[in-house]
């Protein structure tokens, strides 16, 4: 095959999970913890992270457009928190996703077990499947211009 038949494919490849729907980052890191308060507090004095009732956001721009923000939630659930459920781990990842709903209909093809129906709210589109070791992932369309507007009115 010759570098052009493969750079063709590789669009074609691209072309089909843009349609299809695809993960284009990480949009929020959650985890269990014992005292909520102490390891916000922790994290602020010693890594300077500027937290809040929910974490803290990284803010960011987007690589293909770089007058857009995007954003990463980072943020400490109780230790008691269902949260996370049915899976019995500590800690949850949120993927942001283009596509949400063609992307669940090929997960559902694929017999990925996806755990509820996608739900709509001002910020985005959200989901949650399981993986193969029973991780529960939390897969977000997010509309980052409302959810600015959301981390813009939070008390910081």
């Amino acid at each position: 095959m010759s570098k052009t038949e493969k750079s063709r494919d590789l669009k074609s490849d691209s072309s089909q999970n843009e349609q299809i729907g695809r993960v284009t980052g990480i949009g929020g890191v959650f985890f269990k913890t014992k005292d909520k308060q102490r390891i916000k507090d922790w994290y602020q004095s010693h890594l300077g992270l500027n937290t809040d009732q929910y974490g803290t956001n990284f803010e960011w721009r987007q690589g293909s457009d770089a007058s857009k923000k995007g954003f990463t939630q980072w943020s400490p659930f109780a230790e008691s928190s269902e949260y996370f459920a049915p899976s019995e781990k500590d800690f949850m990842i949120n993927y942001r996703v283009k596509n949400i709903e063609n992307l669940v209909a090929q997960l559902a093809r694929e017999k990925v077990t996806i755990l509820d129906e996608i739900e709509v709210c001002e910020y985005g589109k959200f989901v949650h499947i399981l993986d193969v070791d029973g991780n529960k992932i939390e897969l977000w369309e997010p509309n980052d211009i409302e959810y600015d507007k959301i981390v813009e009115g939070r008390t910081l």
